[in-house]
Protein backbone atom coordinates (compact mmCIF):
# COMPACT_ATOMS: atom_id res chain seq x y z
CA UNK A 1 0.00 0.00 0.00
CA UNK A 2 1.10 3.26 -0.76
CA UNK A 3 -0.51 6.56 0.12
CA UNK A 4 -0.29 10.17 -1.06
CA UNK A 5 -0.72 11.83 2.61
CA UNK A 6 1.25 11.25 5.18
CA UNK A 7 0.07 13.30 8.48
CA UNK A 8 2.32 13.39 11.57
CA UNK A 9 2.00 13.41 15.29
CA UNK A 10 4.60 15.74 16.92
CA UNK A 11 5.56 14.94 20.19
CA UNK A 12 7.32 11.43 20.80
CA UNK A 13 6.61 11.14 16.66
CA UNK A 14 8.98 13.77 14.65
CA UNK A 15 10.75 14.99 17.73
CA UNK A 16 11.79 14.91 21.27
CA UNK A 17 10.58 17.81 23.94
CA UNK A 18 11.01 16.12 27.02
CA UNK A 19 13.56 18.10 28.47
CA UNK A 20 11.66 21.26 28.00
CA UNK A 21 7.98 20.04 28.70
CA UNK A 22 9.40 18.44 32.00
CA UNK A 23 10.72 21.85 32.86
CA UNK A 24 7.43 23.65 31.80
CA UNK A 25 5.30 21.33 33.84
CA UNK A 26 7.36 21.32 37.41
CA UNK A 27 7.95 24.69 37.22
CA UNK A 28 4.18 25.41 36.48
CA UNK A 29 3.64 23.01 39.74
CA UNK A 30 6.06 24.69 41.73
CA UNK A 31 4.92 28.21 40.97
CA UNK A 32 1.23 26.81 42.64
CA UNK A 33 3.11 25.36 45.72
CA UNK A 34 2.43 21.73 44.24
CA UNK A 35 5.12 18.92 44.15
CA UNK A 36 7.17 17.96 41.38
CA UNK A 37 6.79 15.39 39.49
CA UNK A 38 9.35 12.54 38.11
CA UNK A 39 10.07 12.59 34.63
CA UNK A 40 8.39 9.54 33.60
CA UNK A 41 5.26 10.69 34.95
CA UNK A 42 5.27 13.77 32.84
CA UNK A 43 6.38 11.73 29.95
CA UNK A 44 3.38 9.48 29.96
CA UNK A 45 1.13 12.64 29.61
CA UNK A 46 2.94 13.80 26.70
CA UNK A 47 -0.31 14.32 23.95
CA UNK A 48 -2.67 15.08 26.05
CA UNK A 49 -3.94 19.29 26.56
CA UNK A 50 -2.44 20.77 29.46
CA UNK A 51 -5.59 20.44 31.35
CA UNK A 52 -5.86 17.00 31.32
CA UNK A 53 -1.93 17.06 32.40
CA UNK A 54 -2.39 19.00 35.42
CA UNK A 55 -5.26 16.58 36.14
CA UNK A 56 -3.67 13.09 35.80
CA UNK A 57 -0.52 14.65 37.92
CA UNK A 58 -2.63 15.78 40.45
CA UNK A 59 -6.02 14.79 40.53
CA UNK A 60 -7.02 18.67 41.04
CA UNK A 61 -10.37 19.12 38.46
CA UNK A 62 -11.41 22.72 39.59
CA UNK A 63 -10.97 25.27 36.35
CA UNK A 64 -9.81 27.73 37.89
CA UNK A 65 -6.74 25.56 38.64
CA UNK A 66 -5.97 24.77 35.44
CA UNK A 67 -6.20 27.88 33.99
CA UNK A 68 -3.42 28.51 36.46
CA UNK A 69 -1.23 25.55 35.37
CA UNK A 70 -1.48 26.31 31.39
CA UNK A 71 -0.27 30.28 32.32
CA UNK A 72 2.52 29.18 34.64
CA UNK A 73 3.29 26.49 31.66
CA UNK A 74 3.10 28.09 28.31
CA UNK A 75 4.82 31.27 30.49
CA UNK A 76 8.07 28.66 31.08
CA UNK A 77 7.60 26.40 27.59
CA UNK A 78 7.86 30.24 26.26
CA UNK A 79 11.56 30.26 27.05
CA UNK A 80 12.68 26.84 27.11
CA UNK A 81 10.82 24.44 24.73
CA UNK A 82 11.97 25.36 21.67
CA UNK A 83 15.45 25.40 22.20
CA UNK A 84 15.32 22.31 24.23
CA UNK A 85 13.48 20.22 21.42
CA UNK A 86 15.64 17.89 19.20
CA UNK A 87 14.30 15.67 16.21
CA UNK A 88 14.53 11.78 16.08
CA UNK A 89 17.55 10.58 14.47
CA UNK A 90 15.73 9.64 10.79
CA UNK A 91 12.77 12.42 11.24
CA UNK A 92 14.59 14.82 8.24
CA UNK A 93 15.54 11.69 6.20
CA UNK A 94 11.90 10.44 6.10
CA UNK A 95 10.46 13.55 5.15
CA UNK A 96 12.81 14.44 2.31
CA UNK A 97 12.08 11.02 1.51
CA UNK A 98 8.28 11.89 1.22
CA UNK A 99 8.90 15.05 -0.37
CA UNK A 100 11.14 13.79 -3.37
CA UNK A 101 8.37 11.39 -4.17
CA UNK A 102 5.82 13.81 -4.28
CA UNK A 103 3.57 13.08 -1.42
CA UNK A 104 1.62 15.28 0.59
CA UNK A 105 3.18 15.96 4.47
CA UNK A 106 1.53 17.25 7.43
CA UNK A 107 1.54 17.97 11.41
CA UNK A 108 -1.63 17.20 13.31
CA UNK A 109 -0.52 18.15 17.19
CA UNK A 110 -2.26 18.92 20.51
CA UNK A 111 1.03 21.64 20.80
CA UNK A 112 0.15 25.47 19.84
CA UNK A 113 1.03 25.40 16.30
CA UNK A 114 3.56 28.50 17.27
CA UNK A 115 5.48 26.15 18.82
CA UNK A 116 5.84 23.36 16.19
CA UNK A 117 6.23 26.04 13.74
CA UNK A 118 9.48 27.66 15.60
CA UNK A 119 10.81 24.14 16.15
CA UNK A 120 10.45 23.93 12.35
CA UNK A 121 12.38 26.95 11.64
CA UNK A 122 15.00 25.96 13.74
CA UNK A 123 15.92 23.11 12.17
CA UNK A 124 15.11 24.46 8.40
CA UNK A 125 12.53 21.93 7.53
CA UNK A 126 9.55 24.45 6.80
CA UNK A 127 10.07 22.72 3.22
CA UNK A 128 9.15 19.51 4.71
CA UNK A 129 6.26 19.89 6.12
CA UNK A 130 3.15 21.32 4.11
CA UNK A 131 0.64 22.18 6.90
CA UNK A 132 0.27 22.55 10.37
CA UNK A 133 -2.88 22.25 12.81
CA UNK A 134 -2.12 22.85 16.37
CA UNK A 135 -3.90 23.09 19.32
CA UNK A 136 -5.64 26.94 18.36
CA UNK A 137 -6.53 25.65 15.25
CA UNK A 138 -9.61 23.37 16.78
CA UNK A 139 -12.83 23.28 18.54
CA UNK A 140 -11.86 19.77 20.31
CA UNK A 141 -8.60 18.47 20.74
CA UNK A 142 -7.34 14.69 19.41
CA UNK A 143 -8.88 12.52 20.24
CA UNK A 144 -11.49 14.21 18.41
CA UNK A 145 -10.56 13.63 14.05
CA UNK A 146 -11.49 17.31 14.00
CA UNK A 147 -8.01 18.44 13.17
CA UNK A 148 -6.74 15.23 11.05
CA UNK A 149 -9.72 16.20 9.20
CA UNK A 150 -9.23 19.26 8.49
CA UNK A 151 -5.53 18.41 7.76
CA UNK A 152 -6.96 15.87 4.86
CA UNK A 153 -9.29 18.33 3.53
CA UNK A 154 -6.55 20.92 2.85
CA UNK A 155 -4.61 18.42 0.47
CA UNK A 156 -7.95 17.10 -1.35
CA UNK A 157 -7.44 13.70 -0.85
CA UNK A 158 -9.61 10.58 -0.51
CA UNK A 159 -9.11 9.21 3.52
CA UNK A 160 -7.48 5.56 1.58
CA UNK A 161 -4.79 7.59 0.44
CA UNK A 162 -3.93 9.32 3.58
CA UNK A 163 -1.89 7.43 6.91
CA UNK A 164 -1.53 9.14 10.30
CA UNK A 165 0.99 8.37 12.34
CA UNK A 166 1.68 8.58 15.92
CA UNK A 167 2.93 7.54 19.25
CA UNK A 168 0.10 7.21 21.85
CA UNK A 169 -3.72 5.69 22.00
CA UNK A 170 -4.55 8.90 21.55
CA UNK A 171 -3.22 9.34 17.94
CA UNK A 172 -4.41 5.76 17.53
CA UNK A 173 -8.03 6.99 18.49
CA UNK A 174 -7.75 10.00 16.27
CA UNK A 175 -7.44 7.61 13.48
CA UNK A 176 -10.01 5.64 14.18
CA UNK A 177 -12.26 8.66 15.19
CA UNK A 178 -11.46 9.99 11.28
CA UNK A 179 -11.59 6.82 9.33
CA UNK A 180 -8.24 6.51 8.16
CA UNK A 181 -5.19 4.39 8.20
CA UNK A 182 -3.07 4.56 11.46
CA UNK A 183 0.81 3.29 11.82
CA UNK A 184 2.24 3.70 15.28
CA UNK A 185 5.84 4.02 16.34
CA UNK A 186 7.48 2.90 19.36
CA UNK A 187 9.35 6.40 20.05
CA UNK A 188 6.87 7.33 22.98
CA UNK A 189 5.86 5.79 26.14
CA UNK A 190 2.63 3.50 24.60
CA UNK A 191 3.89 0.18 24.13
CA UNK A 192 3.30 -2.53 21.25
CA UNK A 193 0.81 -4.51 23.39
CA UNK A 194 -1.43 -1.04 24.20
CA UNK A 195 -1.30 -0.29 20.55
CA UNK A 196 -2.56 -3.97 19.65
CA UNK A 197 -6.01 -3.35 21.34
CA UNK A 198 -6.62 -0.50 18.42
CA UNK A 199 -6.91 -0.70 14.50
CA UNK A 200 -3.86 0.38 13.06
CA UNK A 201 -2.02 -1.52 10.00
CA UNK A 202 1.55 -1.17 11.07
CA UNK A 203 3.45 -0.82 14.39
CA UNK A 204 6.98 0.24 14.31
CA UNK A 205 10.35 0.62 16.07
CA UNK A 206 10.90 4.13 14.13
CA UNK A 207 9.57 6.35 11.35
CA UNK A 208 11.90 4.99 8.92
CA UNK A 209 10.31 1.51 9.16
CA UNK A 210 7.34 3.16 8.56
CA UNK A 211 8.55 4.23 5.31
CA UNK A 212 10.30 1.49 4.54
CA UNK A 213 6.93 -0.66 4.04
CA UNK A 214 4.68 1.98 2.67
CA UNK A 215 6.46 4.28 0.13
CA UNK A 216 7.16 2.85 -3.33
CA UNK A 217 11.26 3.15 -4.60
Amino acid sequence: MSYKTYIFDFDYTLADATVGICDSVNYALTQMGLSPKRREEIRKTVGMTLGDIFFTLTGISDESSAETFNSHFMYNADRVVTNTTVLFPDTIDVLTKLKQKGCNTAVVTTKVRYRVEEIQSKFNMQELIDYTVGLEDVEAPKPSPEGLLKAIARFGNDKQTVLFIGDSLIDANTAKNANVDFAAVLTGTTTKQEFQALPHILIAENLTEIITNFLEY
